[in-house]
């Protein structure tokens, strides 16, 4: 087993390009993270009706989430116990049973075997169905329109994992009286490590000005785009982190935040009705929506992108993104978020090919051994951190570019790395909270 100890060394904010390289480290990965931490797996809207079903993953583990006839969701492995077969093919749809198409083992809609062919002439009379369930998701919890999932029994609720995020993760999600919708999905595969895009939104707001300067130029001539030049030559912002490795930014401060929504929907929010409800839901100073992660890939991007990523090993992962909506919004609203959106966040959009090509050559350098092992700086540390600041829970700097964010994921990412319990986890990011001495018990406050 690799040593990641000697890879990350959070005090002097250096990481080894190892870790976005090695298959060893990503086999830990799958073990240590993915099979620990929380994981969006649906929202309503993608499984309104009985019986309604999607395909997802955990990591690499696919993963069957169904409506129950009782209007629970139930989450179990999509694989067949018998030879080892996906239980369903299809990506989503309406069922009232799946049954494996390579042998014909039906399970019900919680995933509990109900049909073996042959079995009373085939397989001795010990034989039990109730032995050979759909191993299932064994904890699973909504959040304001969300289901998410985790195979850790001994994990934290998800609003103690949460943690000061939360706050943040309500300024996107519960802002509507109506709640939210699903109106447009994409996915893509790119050629980089899982890690480059998590940290993005958790904190790299700096590549904005230089990546996307071109894209933003263009966008900026759009009819309804947002107006990114009232970020300024010298923009503010903050940059907030919570304990177990989420963390965001945005653009301005305390009551004037830089919008990222097109032209349209900052008019629509702008009207009295609808800023008293978000007021009313949310309170006045909730205003930031820049870019926000949950670690390890639950992504908000400020125009209502909604998404997650998949690992598919060291050098690959599949991006699952949704455009969402108010509910209640009139048409042209939607149609405008949606739009947005095409031309931004998704596969044909503007930053999105910006970052990827990033990315992409990023890992195709990781190939030299040289360098692999040189190394990347995380040194932007000049704003002070700051806990519980004003109106900003959680640890924060009052600069919208900094390293802090990502160092905090990477810290969080070193402690899952290490440890073999929560017990043990929770211990160590007590221990490990950034500018602030604290306790085990702070850390799940």
């Amino acid at each position: 087993m690799t040593d990641i100890t000697e890879l990350i060394d959070i005090e002097n904010g250096r990481l080894s390009g190892k870790i976005f390289y090695d298959q060893e480290i990503y086999e830990q990965e799958l073990e240590k993270v993915w099979k620990r931490a929380w994981c969006m797996l649906a929202h309503d809207s993608m499984i309104p009706k009985r019986g309604d079903y999607l395909q997802t993953y955990i990591g690499e583990d696919p993963i069957m989430v169904v409506r129950q006839k009782d209007g629970s969701v139930r989450a179990f492995l999509n694989q067949c116990r018998h030879r080892g077969m996906r239980i369903c093919r299809a990506d989503k749809g309406t069922a009232k049973a799946f049954t494996c198409s390579f042998h014909g083992w039906a399970y019900d809609l919680a995933g509990d075997l109900i049909q073996v062919p042959r079995q009373n002439t085939a397989y001795p009379e010990t034989f039990e169905r109730g032995d050979f369930g759909a191993v299932k998701v064994p904890r699973i919890q909504y959040y304001k329109g969300f289901w998410f999932g985790t195979w850790d029994k001994d994990a934290p609720d998800f609003e103690d994992y949460l943690g000061s995020a939360k706050y943040y993760l309500d300024g996107y999600i519960d802002r509507w009286d109506g709640g939210m919708e699903q109106v447009a999905f994409h996915r893509w595969v790119l050629p980089n490590n899982w890690k480059f895009m998590a940290e993005q939104p958790t904190s790299d707001m700096q590549h904005s000005e230089i990546t996307h300067i071109s894209a933003a130029t263009v966008l900026n001539k759009g009819s309804d785009a947002a107006d990114r030049t009232l970020r300024g030559n010298d923009p503010v912002g903050r940059q907030f982190f919570a304990d177990f490795g989420h963390g965001g930014a945005w653009y301005g401060e305390k009551g004037a935040e830089v919008p990222n929504t097109g032209q349209a929907m900052q008019a629509y929010e702008a009207q009295p009705e609808i800023a008293e409800m978000i007021a009313r839901r949310l309170g006045d100073d909730r205003e930031v929506r820049g870019h926000l992660n949950i670690w390890p890939t639950f992504m908000l991007l400020g125009n209502y992108t909604i998404r997650v990523t998949h690992p598919r090993g060291p050098h690959e992962q599949e991006v699952w993104a949704w455009t969402f909506v108010p509910k209640d919004a009139p048409e042209e609203i939607k149609d405008s978020i949606r739009r947005d959106v095409l031309r931004t966040f998704t596969p044909a959009g503007m930053f999105e090919a910006d970052d990827a090509l990033n990315w992409e050559e990023m890992q195709h350098i990781l190939k030299g051994k040289v360098a692999r092992e040189t190394g990347y700086l995380y040194q932007m540390v000049g704003a002070p951190i700051q806990w519980d600041e004003g109106c900003y829970p959680g640890g924060s700097s009052a600069h919208v570019f900094s390293d802090n964010a990502a160092i905090n994921m990477y810290a969080n990412y070193l402690d899952m790395m290490t440890s073999d319990s929560w017990e043990e986890l929770m211990e160590k990011r007590a221990q490990h909270r950034m500018g602030l001495p604290t306790t085990p018990a702070a850390v799940q406050a």
